[in-house]
């Protein structure tokens, strides 16, 4: 699934291809999030071109719960239901799972949880997640797991990190013992936990690497725990983490962010943050970050970035943008969301061309003071 192409002679930036029947996708790469079938305020078509999307994520949990297995299925999978012939990651729903802690309970059998729509109560096993992502016809699924949260005891994350171990093991079985719905290969991702200390982070790198998993993701991670104890936890399991398998740090992050764990070894990542922060008003670019709502923008007529291609830039003047914002009306937030997915890939495929060209390791500490650096 996963070839590697190039690893930087001074870091451990690397470059490689994930391939998949809804065809490759060149790592390091940003994944868009899509929850809900649907990446908020941005069409398929935009995704593409132009965005360059190569893969987006959906969430088990959500179209679990709306608008349920059995439409999906009758449309013949994810792919079918949302219009998107390129490939598809689903999360387990586990992260959503641990965002429900009042209102779910964890045991050996599986996670109990209440839905957040009605408050009808569900149960998710390491077998049936599987059984719901056959129906999902994702290219790439997630096991059940245990966030926990940070930050946690030594024995809470000890005993969690354990619980997920014997989950993976059950997912893995019933990975192994079903096939595809629809036609098209699917792949399962193992997925490392063990809170922020490092015998357990190592302890589970090791175990998950045992288990032949197609990928490994980095889970847990991005809970509130500092930056610098993230990047750390990072380091740690990627020297253990086999070369030959793709690695995937969930939930992560900031443009700034990917840079530095791209450093660090990871090839894959996703997060809310660019069309969130767009909808907040905060525009990613070359030059740092810029929240557009701010009022000393209002009589600003020039673009933003005007040797930027996205529309936002290309267009209309950050005057007009921050009116739009301010209004609160639909097309600003698409605008804003588009440019921030446009710029996170582009950010992308700026970071594979100076790994290809052994310019990674002195391009990035630059890049990253000027990307958290504020307009």
């Amino acid at each position: 699934m996963f070839q590697l192409h190039k690893t930087c002679t001074s870091t451990k930036a690397r470059l490689g291809t994930l391939t998949t029947d809804h065809g490759d996708i060149q790592t390091p790469i940003f994944m868009p999030v899509g929850t809900l079938g649907t990446v908020k305020g941005v069409s398929q078509d935009r995704l593409k071109n132009p965005i360059h999307a190569q893969i987006i994520l959906g969430n088990t949990y959500h179209l679990y719960l709306r608008p349920g297995t059995s439409i999906i299925q009758h449309a013949g999978g994810l792919h079918g239901f949302m219009n998107w012939d390129r490939p598809i990651l689903t999360d387990s729903g586990g992260y959503q799972i641990f965002s429900l802690s009042d209102i779910r309970t964890l045991d050996e059998e599986g996670a109990k949880f209440k839905s957040h729509l009605d408050g009808s109560s569900h149960l998710f096993t390491p077998e049936n997640v599987v059984d719901i992502q056959r129906i999902l016809g994702s290219d790439i699924m997630m096991l059940l797991d245990e966030c926990p949260p940070y930050p946690s005891s030594y024995d809470y994350a000890k005993n969690s990190m354990e619980l997920t171990h014997r989950w993976a093991k059950r997912g893995r079985k019933q990975f192994l013992e079903t096939q595809s719905l629809y036609g098209h290969k699917q792949f399962q991702f193992g997925i490392v936990q063990g809170g922020t200390y490092p015998d357990l982070r190592t302890a589970s790198a090791e175990f998950m690497a045992e288990q032949d998993f197609e990928g490994i993701a980095i889970g847990g991670l991005s809970v509130g725990e500092p930056i610098p104890l993230m990047y750390e936890m990072t380091d740690l399991n990627t020297d253990v983490l086999p070369s030959h398998k793709a690695r995937y740090l969930m939930g992560v992050g900031t443009p700034a962010n990917l840079l530095e764990s791209v450093a660090r070894g990871v090839d894959m990542f996703d997060c809310v943050m660019p069309t969130r922060n767009a909808r907040n008003g905060t525009i990613f670019t070359r030059h740092g970050k810029v929240n557009l709502r701010n009022s000393k923008w209002k009589d600003h007529h020039e673009p933003l970035d005007r040797d930027f291609p996205s529309d936002l830039c290309q267009k209309y003047s950050m005057a007009y943008i921050h009116h739009l914002l301010k209004s609160n009306e639909i097309f600003g937030l698409t605008l804003a969301s588009e440019h921030n997915l446009q710029f996170y890939l582009w950010l992308m495929n700026e970071v594979r061309n100076h790994i290809a060209n052994d310019t990674f390791s002195n391009w990035y500490p630059g890049m990253v003071k000027i990307l958290e650096s504020k307009i």
